[in-house]
């Protein structure tokens, strides 16, 4: 079955891995799972980058055309936010009101497929995955 990257692990699969277990190391670079970056990833990237910490640091390591530049030389899918994605009411709504990771279980739900997340506000939803 496909799983939708959270952001985390996008950015982990294009070298910025950030503070990854040996357990999500080892899964990422060695899983049989077909992996699908969503355009909402791609988005919340390039609102981090575009965002500055107070210090002036960027929020998020790299912009948008990077990661998109490294993806696509990557066995890896991309999917498109359709607007029947953005009108899908959760089966099981969501605990807290981020709107990426609402998007990305809802992409999740209709395309009947589960996001691998490390987010601990999602471990516990239904269409979320996480790595032991």
């Amino acid at each position: 079955m496909p799983l939708i990257l959270d952001t985390h692990y996008v950015y982990a699969i294009v070298g910025a891995p950030g503070r990854l277990s040996r357990n999500e190391t080892r899964f990422l670079a060695q899983s049989r799972e077909r992996f699908v970056v969503s355009a909402v990833s791609i988005w919340e990237i390039r609102i981090k980058w575009n965002s500055l910490h107070p210090s002036g640091a960027r929020k998020g390591p790299q912009s948008a055309d990077q990661v998109l530049d490294l993806l696509t030389r990557r066995p890896i899918d991309f999917l498109d936010l359709k607007p029947h994605h953005a009108a899908v009411t959760l089966l099981q709504p969501l605990a807290h009101s981020d709107p990426f990771d609402e998007l990305l279980l809802a992409q999740a739900q209709a395309e009947g497929v589960r996001l691998l997340t490390r987010d601990a506000k999602l471990a516990s939803h239904p269409l979320a995955r996480t790595i032991a």
